[in-house]
């Protein structure tokens, strides 16, 4: 194991993923890999070294988060990991209004950071579990918080408003999430494509799980579908996107369905899910579509919604010129990624057939060459985000907001 190394982690509700950098000047990846199935039976740590040999697959002792942590933590100790640490990077969803650039992590931060999990129930939690809990068993390996909403924290003062009254408190705002991820891919686009495609407009969409689109223009965010919690935009997986309001309200007085039970219906039980009735996994929908109506129709208002939400920010750029395609689904589903573009010729979008189904690891254009808008898929890679962060900072003092 290389003497200087720096480790990204990404917890989630039934998952942690991480990542291992070597600390020289490219930042190379050394292994990746992911906890899953936590809280289920069967979970599994799964890991992919620089070479094929050095892949593999173990049970791991999983019954809940905190187990995982353990487990997770002891197979980094006998990997010899962490002896070689100079620092841990961690994706933190939400920094509320004040915190954005990466930071060590301080005792004022994580207090702070426990205030805002009403922001980010469905993610903080988990996220300052793994945190802390590194902290207490590497004491000595400085902890770094980099933020998933930094990327929007400086939209355009009418894309951060919320149209409420002022309640005088600086937390109420649009933040917008996926951050990370699209920092990658417009690092990648200004790699690929030059100055002129990384400054033009550009709409980028991250399909997965979470979905969200980012309309960029100048190599900065304008806006983004997800608003003030990672719930909101079009719909997901198990999230449904924006709601009318008085749904809240209907289902209050119907059903003596009151906020904890309301929050739980549009984050866990939504989307994909609660339309198709039988899985929140495009995977397993598109096979279904066929044979299954509600999950045709999982797929056909999944696919509708990001159509209009990419219309209408094609509208705020004022014309487009790049559209990008990442995430889960938004690399591997090229049926998904067809029917959005499908009928947007008018807006200078054509997709070539032979090349949209063509698979592929590596970042693709997928448009015809006559197409006016060049559309890309990019498979994204938010740990090097992390990992470039702490390289530029782990020597550093506490940095400032």
């Amino acid at each position: 194991m290389a003497a200087n190394t720096i480790l990204t982690v990404n917890g989630g509700s039934s998952s942690i993923k991480f990542a291992l950098f070597d600390n020289s000047a490219s930042i190379p990846l050394l292994l990746r890999g992911q906890i899953e199935r936590i809280g289920g039976a069967g979970a599994v740590l799964t890991a992919q070294g620089s070479k094929e040999r050095e892949d593999f697959t173990q049970p791991i002792a999983g019954k809940d988060f905190p187990t995982a942590i353990t487990g997770f933590l002891d197979w980094i100790r006998s990997q010899g990991i962490e002896q070689s640490l100079i620092a841990v990077g961690h994706r933190i969803v939400h920094g509320g209004s004040h915190y954005h650039l990466p930071q060590r992590v301080t005792p004022q931060l994580l207090q702070e950071l426990h205030r805002l999990v009403a922001l980010a129930p469905a993610h903080l939690p988990s996220e300052l579990l793994l945190l802390e809990t590194l902290q207490e068993r590497m004491p000595a390996v400085p902890q770094i918080a980099c933020f998933d909403t930094a990327f929007h924290h400086d939209m355009p003062r009418v894309a951060q408003l919320l149209p409420i009254p002022n309640r005088n408190n600086a937390d109420l705002r649009r933040y917008g999430f996926h951050g990370l991820s699209y920092a990658f891919l417009l690092s990648e686009l200004l790699r690929t494509e030059g100055t002129v495609a990384g400054h033009g407009r550009i709409i980028m969409a991250h399909l997965g799980n979470g979905t969200s689109l980012a309309a960029v223009r100048d190599g900065k965010s304008i806006d983004t579908s997800m608003g003030f919690t990672p719930a909101s935009g079009v719909m997901m997986a198990t999230r449904s996107g924006d709601v009318d309001p008085g749904l809240a309200y209907y289902l209050a007085r119907t059903e003596k369905m009151y906020a904890a039970k309301f929050e739980e219906l549009v984050t866990t039980q939504s989307g994909l899910l609660g339309v198709s009735g039988t899985s929140g996994d495009m995977r397993d929908l598109l096979q279904q579509e066929g044979t299954n109506p509600r999950a045709a129709e999982a797929v056909t208002l999944y696919c509708y919604q990001i159509k209009k939400c990419l219309g209408a920010y094609t509208a705020a750029l004022g014309g487009l010129d790049t559209l990008i395609f990442s995430g889960g689904i938004g690399e591997n589903a090229a049926p998904v990624r067809a029917r959005i573009c499908e009928g947007l010729t008018f807006l200078g979008i054509e997709i070539d057939a032979a090349r949209n189904n063509a698979t592929t690891t590596t970042a693709t254009v997928i448009s015809t060459d006559t197409s006016r808008v060049k559309v890309h898929v990019i498979p994204t890679f938010e740990e090097i985000v992390i990992a470039r962060a702490v390289a530029h900072i782990s020597n550093l003092p506490t940095a400032t907001t």
